[in-house]
Parts: structure tokens; sequence; C-alpha cells
């Protein structure tokens, strides 16, 4: 048999597959991580939160034997916990829960309030360690991010590598909210039940607030803090953005 053709380095696929892909849909870009050598074993990172449905389904309908990645963080709103079980149960999904140490929250938050006094910390400890124990099996994984949600997601690519010399792929990144409300329309998906009740972006609940109607949808994370991001999507990256 002969043998594969090595892999080049990861900066050059992600230039070649931003390339390729700049004008291709959400889905084409998904079924092709998931399906390509050259990308490698691939997992789903999801909240379950606000607009996660979306991708979900995509998986659902593209490979629902996709690993899934949720974080529990331990600190979820029971809505989110419930929503999670819903769907994964609906749509048949292949959902592997992450959790943080539980010896290492004992020892560093016992009384689980390190969100209060230093959030940054919280999230290392609840989101950031036990994800990327978690990824280290994988050579790619699949986010939500969003070029509308602003920050520093602005500029988000299609497909980025991270510190850890793996592929993030962002099949999303061009789209709009209204792109999110008629997609879920035309495929009858259910909306996480706190949206309705003020919060667009959803997150630990400590740390989540109702956003007014004229406030950017991301307003309620962290609320009066300068921390817009819990930190799994701040590792050293090199772009290259798609327009």
């Amino acid at each position: 048999m002969p043998l594969e053709a090595p892999l080049s380095p990861v900066a050059d696929r992600v230039q070649a597959l931003n390339a390729q892909f700049s004008r291709h849909s959400a889905h084409d870009v998904l079924a092709h991580a998931l399906a390509d050598p050259q990308i490698g074993r691939t997992a789903l990172v999801s909240s379950f939160g606000a607009e996660s449905v979306v991708l979900l389904h995509m998986v659902s309908v593209i490979d629902r034997t996709t690993p899934v990645l949720f974080l529990d963080t331990e600190m979820l709103f029971p809505e989110t916990l419930d929503y999670q079980r819903n769907l994964a149960e609906r749509l048949d999904l292949n959902v592997q829960s992450i959790r943080p140490d539980r010896e290492e929250v004992f020892l560093k938050d016992p009384n689980n309030r390190m969100y209060a006094h230093n959030p940054d910390a919280c999230c290392a400890l609840r989101k950031s360690a036990p994800l990327d124990a978690a990824l280290e099996q994988f050579d790619a994984w699949v986010t939500g991010r969003k070029r509308f949600q602003g920050g520093q997601r602005a500029d988000v690519a299609l497909f980025e590598t991270d510190d850890a010399a793996r592929i993030t792929i962002n099949p999303l990144a061009h789209w709009t909210p209204d792109g999110f409300a008629e997609y879920m329309i035309n495929n009858r998906l259910p909306r996480h039940p706190l949206v309705a009740k003020g919060y667009p972006s959803i997150g630990c609940a400590p740390c989540t607030t109702r956003v007014a109607k004229d406030e950017d949808p991301r307003a309620g994370r962290w609320r009066g803090q300068p921390k817009t991001e819990c930190g799994i999507h701040l590792h050293a990256r090199t772009k290259e953005n798609v327009r």
C-alpha cells in the first residue's frame, strides 16, 4: 500500500483551507472539516448556549458520531443542563461531558466563590484546563464563534491555528443574527429557554445577567468587568482572515 503523504505545517494547511473555502457555506466548511484527513481527528466544542443548536444540528446531519465536547463547569444554569440533555437526545448526538478536576476545585475554590474575586482564574480552573486536557486527543476543534459578536471575535477566520498547533474551525464566522433565526425556524429547532427571558448570550450562572434590548448581546457576560472572554478562545493564533 502507498504511504500517506506527510502533513504540511498547520499554518500552511490553514492558509490553504481559508483560500479554498472563503465563499463556501457553513455546511460545506463543516462537512469538509469532519472528513478531511489533512485536518485530522475533529471534535465540536459546544456550550449548548443561545445559538449552539445550529452547529449541533449540522453535525447531526453530516456525521452524528462526531464527538461533541460539552464543558460542564458545574456552575451552569439548570436550564442549560436541561437543554443539553434534551438536544442530545433529540439530535442523537455523541456528547462527552467535560468537567473540572474535583480535587483542583476543592483546593483552589472550596467555597465556589472564585468567580467573584478572580474570574480569570475561575475560568482557567473550570473551563480552560479541562478543555485543554480533553482536546489533547484531537487534531482540530469546531467552535461557534461569529464576527458579529464583535470584540476579539470581529476578525475571526473560518480556519485558524492555535498555540497547540491544532486547527480551529469556525464555520459560522460570517453568519448574521438573521441567519441564525432563519436556520432555527426552517429546521424547527428549539431555542435555549433563557433567550426568551433576556439572555442572548449564556455562560455560567453567577457571571451572566439579563441584557436590555438596546445593549450588546454579550453585555451580560461578566457585567461591570473588563473581562469579555472566558479564556478558551484566547490562545495565541496565526490568523488567515477571510472577509
